[in-house]
């Protein structure tokens, strides 16, 4: 470069500095100031040597995140600094986490380190790697959710400027930014960046879908401010008559927005209907905030017809991100919808800032969304028994639901994701009454646990303290929190099944003469095709590994030449770590419908669905029932043709599997006898009861019960244990 071109860029890395100070949201005081001078010049000095793959200078990156940071999400100057040392630690040696702290103290070094934390995650493209990257990064969310709110800036600044990036890079990034980023800043309240994320991410990963919506756009716009221009016309005069002071803008739809309607409602873009949006946006103080929106509301009301089924009073119950505003649907001139949004200048910035605006504008007793959604984050974080990639999809589904809201007993408003169950509402009180649930009443009638819960239902939850979580609960609860919380306890139940299961074997092998130490529990492990030694100790607790495949064990061992060749062909897959705390989800076997019945299959060819995938069956005229992924190209137009041939099929673990039998019992009637009964069976660990009746007829007494187990074994053993009842004379299974 020359001498003339450094100085010319130099005068723009100040104008680019100066501009920062002047578009900051918050007001700087002096010392501000000096902060972000001094945060400026460390990252001057640390980048000076580096460029950005356009050829700039590197600095401009860092200024860019900061007057993100500033202006549109609205932080103050700690998080400027921040923002501008951001890169700093990872990019140059020499400047270190105790020089941060030395300089600009713990807040600012801290959000860096938590930044550096999340830049030197390793930047591998397999799922399971990137899935875990993505927990640890909301791990630190606990540290600071300042953190994340930088490192969505910074991922904003790169989208915005990937031009000049490799194709397979720009798709990697963008998909990266489609998958997580955009529901974070949803979440945390950041709309407008929400939005432009997810059009930046629509123009790399799929870009003629893009353009072609974009130019649709351009073409229309004129006709669209003229369309808008007339309809606030017919509102303005109505509102100026009360005096109010407002603003009226027209607000286009993303992009994004648009293409998500056309795929969601199969149009094409002329008939997606609600491209118009107006915002409304009021001056109030806060005392009269609610009255002054449903005022607005009658007003627009008066001229335009509004839709019932489309009115969202987001400011009696606010979202849990925060959001409040008033929004309608009206039908507007020519038969064209129109949604009316209707903010207080408040809640306007709340909406355009989030996390900022929040803490400029907190109540005293306003519970702050923001912090209590960390926790229940927290929560979902800290309970590692799901796996990474599940766990993401599940937090996923947590960021971007609709809400419900439901109301407790004493009519506190609670809300929940759409698609709730009386579960997920027992687990949002509290844990301890999630575990106890033996039932819920929803408007004071008796409901399953897998009943949804509608807005406006109220809910009370039956707790009993010998109730503990089983498997079906998994069917039934949908958020993130409940299904981790059930899943642990599942877990714990099955160690106990486990401790259970250890000693049985180390007595069932004595017999055979073998001793259960780490050799052979490693054999048995390989032996079975099982993963971990906590598989080989659960099967044996329940049943499944019995006595006649524990013989066939021992006299396959006790060939040792067939057993020195196996285990030198097996050497690769000895289990690493046999110790692991896991207990293998092998699944191994489909079952049909609501019953969970087993029948004959053949998987589809167009989309080869293989265990574990979520799929369904779909009843054909020749072929008997066919397996598809439910994501399968065809499901879509089978499941609206054919929607009375598709069965419900799940792929599920053979040891998680639970078979149901029926139990006769016959003898002498005595008092207490169905008490002891009901006593032997509850006392049984892994049986669960379905149904019960009695009679008794002169004396004699008779009964059928139908339980669920695991395995013939654990059946043998109830059955063993109810003979032993003082009266009972015969017991059968049907």
């Amino acid at each position: 470069m020359t001498e003339v071109d450094i100085e010319k860029e130099n005068a723009a890395i100040a104008k680019a500095y100066k501009q920062l100070l002047k578009v900051s949201y918050q007001t700087l005081s002096a010392a501000d100031k000096k902060l972000i001078r001094k945060a400026f010049d460390v990252a001057v000095e640390a980048h000076k040597d580096q460029r950005r793959k356009s050829g700039e200078a590197y600095i401009f990156h860092p200024i860019a995140v900061a007057k993100i940071v500033a202006q549109e999400i609205g932080l103050d100057a700690t998080c400027i600094a921040a923002a501008l040392l951001h890169d700093v630690v990872e990019d140059n040696p020499d400047y270190t986490h105790d020089f941060i702290e030395e300089t600009f103290g713990k807040t600012v070094s801290r959000i860096v380190d938590g930044l550096t934390k999340i830049s030197s995650l390793s930047k591998e493209t397999d799922v399971s790697t990137q899935a875990e990257n993505f927990r640890k990064m909301l791990l630190t969310l606990n540290d600071d959710v300042r953190v994340i709110i930088i490192k969505i800036a910074d991922r904003l600044h790169n989208m915005q400027t990937m031009d000049s990036m490799r194709a397979d890079k720009q798709e990697k990034i963008a998909s990266e930014t489609l998958y997580i980023y955009a529901p974070l800043a949803h979440r945390i309240g950041l709309y407008n960046i929400k939005s432009e994320l997810e059009d930046l991410g629509l123009k790399y990963t799929e870009p003629e879908v893009y353009q072609e919506i974009h130019n649709k756009i351009r073409e229309s716009k004129e006709e669209q401010d003229i369309y808008i221009k007339a309809f606030s016309q017919v509102i303005v005069d109505s509102l100026d008559k009360e005096g109010l002071s407002y603003s009226i803008k027209g607000r286009p739809k993303s992009i994004y927005s648009i293409r998500r309607k056309m795929l969601k409602q199969g149009v094409s873009f002329d008939e997606v209907y609600d491209k118009f949006a107006v915002r409304i946006i009021y001056k109030s103080d806060f005392d009269n905030e609610k009255f002054l929106a449903w005022k607005i509301y009658s007003i627009v009301t008066d001229h335009f017809i509004p839709n019932p089924i489309r009115l969202r009073d987001w400011i009696s119950s606010p979202k849990s991100t925060g959001y409040e505003a008033l929004h309608i649907t009206v039908m507007g001139p020519k038969g064209r919808w129109v949604e009316v949004q209707i903010r207080s200048e408040r809640m306007n910035e709340i909406a355009e800032k989030g996390y900022a605006a929040h803490y400029k504008y907190k109540q005293g007793n306003a519970e702050d969304a923001l912090d209590t959604w960390i926790d229940k984050l927290q929560e979902a974080l800290e309970s590692n028994e799901t796996n990474a990639v599940d766990f993401v999809e599940q937090f996923k589904l947590n960021l971007y639901s609709k809400e419900i809201y439901v109301f407790s007993p004493k009519g506190d408003l609670k809300s929940l994701p759409k698609g709730a169950t009386p579960l997920d509402f027992a687990f949002s009180i509290h844990t301890e009454i999630g575990m106890k649930t033996r039932g819920a009443k929803v408007n004071g009638k008796l409901v399953p646990l897998s009943h949804e819960l509608q807005s406006g239902d109220q809910v009370e939850i039956l707790t009993s303290e010998n109730i503990r979580p089983n498997r079906n609960w998994l069917d039934y609860a949908t958020t993130a929190r409940a299904r981790s919380k059930i899943k642990s306890s599942l877990k714990d139940e099955k160690k106990v099944v486990a401790e259970e299961g250890k000693e049985i074997l180390r007595r069932k092998l004595k017999q055979l003469k073998i001793i259960l130490d780490e050799k052979s529990i490693n054999e048995m492990v390989l032996f079975f095709k099982l993963k971990t030694s906590l598989d080989l100790f659960y099967r044996v607790g329940i049943g499944s590994i019995d006595n006649p495949m524990l013989k066939d064990f021992a006299s396959s061992r006790s060939n040792a030449f067939m057993s020195y060749i196996k285990s030198k062909i097996r050497k690769p897959t000895v289990v690493q770590n046999i110790d692991k705390d896991e207990i293998t989800a092998k699944y191994d076997m489909l079952v049909f419908g609501k019953e969970e019945e087993k029948l004959d299959y053949k998987l589809s060819a167009c989309c080869n669905p293989i265990p574990g995938d979520d799929v369904f069956g779909f009843l054909t005229i020749n072929e008997g029932i066919k397996i598809h992924k439910k994501n399968c190209p065809n499901a879509l137009s089978l499941q609206s043709n054919y929607a009375y041939r598709i069965m419900q099929a799940k792929w599920i673990d053979s040891s998680q599997q639970e078979f149901a039998a029926q139990i006769t019992l016959s003898g002498i009637d005595n008092m207490g006898l169905v008490n002891n009964i009901t006593r032997v069976i509850s006392s049984n660990m892994h049986v669960n009861m379905k149904s019960i009746s009695f009679q008794s007829d002169d004396g004699i007494f008779s009964g059928k019960i139908n339980v669920i187990v695991k395995n013939s074994t654990m059946l043998k053993k109830l059955m063993e244990n109810l003979k032993k009842i003082n009266g009972i004379d015969k017991v059968a299974r049907v």
